[in-house]
């Protein structure tokens, strides 16, 4: 389908990211950005617009599996905070950021969105310290996730 008059779709063209579950409703990502260790989408495989363009069963599916991940992140990567967007803006397609973040990371406590932060030396070597602890576990972070989704 068409994101805007004939213009693809990015996420009904691809996955989005690195697969790492997938039903008929919906599929689960790995975003792989090295700046963001955990860093998942949730998205919807139908070329959907808005969350109350789904049924009340849909929205309650695709919550539920936001919710799992999130509680994997906390769980796995011990985040200090964990965001979660759906913006749409740019791909009009329904999908959910869920970022883990550290008070360290290059733009807290802004999103990531804002301007990186990484022009305060002593916050940047804090930074790098946390990412290397925090890198190390998203394997299993995402090894553990996988096999929840599979059990559900």
């Amino acid at each position: 389908m068409s994101a805007a008059a004939g213009v693809p779709c990015v996420l009904c063209a691809q996955d989005g990211g690195r697969l790492i579950w997938r039903n008929d409703a919906l599929r689960v990502i790995d975003v792989g950005d090295p700046d963001l260790p955990g860093y998942t989408r949730v998205i919807w495989q139908a070329h959907v617009r808005e969350m109350t363009d789904l049924t009340r069963a849909e929205r309650t599916e695709f919550m539920e599996v936001v919710y799992l991940v999130e509680s994997m992140q906390r769980h796995w990567l011990k985040p200090d905070k964990i965001n979660i967007a759906s913006l749409g803006n740019q791909t009009p397609h329904l999908h959910w950021h869920i970022m883990p973040r550290w008070k360290e990371d290059p733009w807290f406590p802004d999103s990531i969105w804002a301007a990186r932060r990484d022009d305060e030396p002593r916050r940047h070597a804090h930074w790098k310290e946390r990412l290397g602890t925090v890198s190390a576990h998203e394997a299993q972070y995402f090894a553990a996730l996988s096999a929840r989704l599979h059990e559900s």
